[in-house]
């Protein structure tokens, strides 16, 4: 059997990445404040199982506990195949730096940074422990690469997070284990997070208008169209290549 970890599975790119695991026959678990009755419906109709963990992701001591209790429901002995993808992530706060509050700047952090570093390593501990081939997806962003007025925690918690993924890829390899680690960047998409962008104060994010413009002119991808591509890379898990940088713009025009 085949299961998939999914955080952020109530809405957007989690919803749309665990709706399409289940119909290939994936059995996943969603991680999430929110409970998404639709892929408990989608889990109905397909030959797959769907289970909602509710967690709040900031919180590295509940994490703890739902990730323990998680990979006792994953790891079992007819399991072939384990995913994880480490989808969930804010963009606020957006503002400049000198404003930011010690709270903001700790939940962002605890999110976007923390709470996928802690799920990889416990994930691949359990893993090694019982031996299943794992796939870890930590999903990135283009502002890991560029400094953006306004976006210095969201940034800084990307580049982050791509360095890390990219150190454990190479400890994996140094390992001799079968594990893969990657990073996916699917870009700009039509979700609630663009909507808490194109909101900024044009004084917080000097780049609201080119955000609103993408909305305008059609440019912002649907979760869907991004997740098929993540999701058809995954499964064939093969040709996945442990360390690589997945970009959506390879993909799609």
């Amino acid at each position: 059997m085949k299961y998939a970890i999914v955080t952020g599975t109530s809405r957007g790119l989690g919803a749309s990445i665990a709706e399409l695991l289940l119909k290939s026959g994936v059995n996943v678990i969603g991680i999430a404040r929110n409970q998404n009755q639709h892929l408990n419906q989608i889990a109905n109709k397909s030959q797959s199982n769907y289970q909602h963990f509710t967690c709040n992701l900031a919180d590295v001591d509940h994490l703890d506990r739902v990730i323990e209790k998680v990979n006792d429901q994953v790891f079992k002995k007819d399991t072939e195949l384990v995913y994880l993808i480490n989808n969930a992530a804010v963009v606020g706060p957006i503002d400049i730096a000198t404003k930011y509050t010690i709270e903001a700047v700790q939940a962002h952090m605890q999110l976007n940074l923390i709470a996928p570093m802690i799920t990889t390593a416990l994930v691949l501990r359990r893993a090694k422990h019982c031996g299943v081939k794992t796939i870890v997806t930590n999903i990135s962003s283009g502002a890991a690469d560029r400094s953006t007025y306004g976006w210095s925690a969201y940034g800084s918690s990307k580049a982050g997070l791509n360095r890390y993924t990219e150190t454990v890829a190479l400890e994996q390899k140094e390992l001799n284990t079968d594990h893969k680690v990657i990073l996916f960047d699917p870009s700009i998409m039509d979700t609630n997070m663009q909507d808490d962008i194109r909101s900024a104060n044009p004084a917080e994010f000097r780049d609201v208008d080119q955000f609103k413009q993408y909305k305008s002119n059609n440019q912002l991808s649907l979760s869907s169209d991004v997740a098929k591509v993540l999701v058809d890379i995954l499964l064939d898990h093969e040709k996945v290549v442990n360390g690589k940088y997945y970009r959506i713009k390879d993909y799609l025009s």
